[in-house]
């Protein structure tokens, strides 16, 4: 037992470091986009219990910039109306062994913890290009830290055509507790994640999926899997749309089954964050209409949007309207 009294600070310090995010500013759901004070990207939801968490990359780029996303975002509602904005989460920094880029990301939960896979710029001294790492926390809103200390997957882990072929993660864990791992850029990738989350347990497989150019999103339905991606056809357009396909399982066969919704408005690509929630269920995606202060939206300042998504009676996704309205549509 401890016998000596910490001081006020180093208490008050302490309760700093060991809380979530704390809570900036709520505000409601006007249409799309969701979010308008600040450029977001790549949507990722999470669901516990009675409250949906989103999170964002926030994209500060100024100009001609392609991206500058410096930091990752949550946001939460209970409601899908009224949200709460809880700032940063993490930045890519908090990797010792990344030099930037805050890219697309997933929170996932396993066992009470929550472990955030996302996609980073290695640092060049001793890999090139991007890479997949993973933080954890006990909270949805963090603290995350680095769970490994080094990339779970990096570029020269796997063949494909460029540097930035492996962003993206999305992750799956079965009722048995196997745990997936879904990422790629021009290849859908697949393995099976080790019982510590952090690191693979079986070979690097390939999926694959018409036209799949980047950002997999796995969830489930039913008895039905399903693998939304962003998809393109440079035949009809050079913008990403996005596309599904099913499986009976995890592991497949994958089964094309056509595209959940168009390009997005003033940005060539798109990202699609799937979840069920109270009942119904949401597709979020980013567009570039966004404008805040002098910057109007672009290639590299896109906006989080939001619409319902629904199924027929056969458990295929009906086709999604992008709209300005969003879900304030009855």
């Amino acid at each position: 037992m401890c016998h000596f009294m910490l001081p006020a600070c180093l208490l008050c310090f302490v309760g700093l470091v060991a809380s979530p995010a704390q809570a900036q500013e709520t505000f409601e759901y006007r249409g799309n986009p969701l979010i308008r004070d600040r450029f977001t990207a790549d949507p990722a939801p999470l669901v516990v219990g009675d409250t949906l968490y989103l999170y964002v990359g926030h994209d500060e780029a100024r100009g001609e910039e392609m991206f500058n996303i410096t930091e990752w975002l949550a946001y939460s509602t209970k409601d899908m109306q009224t949200w709460t904005a809880h700032g940063s989460i993490m930045k890519p920094t908090d990797f010792a062994w990344v030099q930037k880029d805050a890219w697309a990301s997933q929170v996932h939960e396993k066992d009470g913890r929550y472990w955030f896979y996302t996609a980073v710029e290695h640092d060049p001294a001793t890999s090139h290009g991007k890479a997949i790492g993973v933080a954890v926390a006990d909270n949805p809103l963090g603290p995350f830290v680095d769970a490994r200390g080094s990339a779970l997957v990096k570029n020269e882990d796997t063949k494909g055509p460029h540097h930035w072929d492996d962003i993206d993660p999305t992750v799956w864990t079965e009722p048995d507790g196997a745990s997936y791992l879904i990422w790629g850029n021009a290849m859908c990738k697949i393995a099976r994640l080790a019982p510590d989350m952090i690191s693979l347990d079986g070979p690097i497989e390939t999926i694959d999926l018409p036209d799949f150019e980047e950002g997999p999103w796995i969830f489930k339905r039913g008895d039905i899997y399903y693998l939304a991606y962003a998809s393109m056809d440079k035949s009809i357009s050079p913008d990403e749309r996005i596309s599904y396909a099913t499986a009976p399982s995890i592991e497949g066969p994958w089964t094309w089954r056509g595209e959940i919704t168009g390009s997005a408005a003033n940005s060539f690509t798109i990202h699609p964050g799937i979840a069920e929630f109270e009942g119904e269920w949401y597709l979020f995606y980013h567009i570039g209409t966004l404008t805040v202060g002098d910057q109007t939206g672009a290639i590299g300042r896109r906006a989080v949007a939001v619409e319902r998504m629904a199924f027929d009676e056969n458990g295929l996704i009906l086709p999604v309207e992008q709209s300005a309205p969003g879900i304030l549509l009855p």
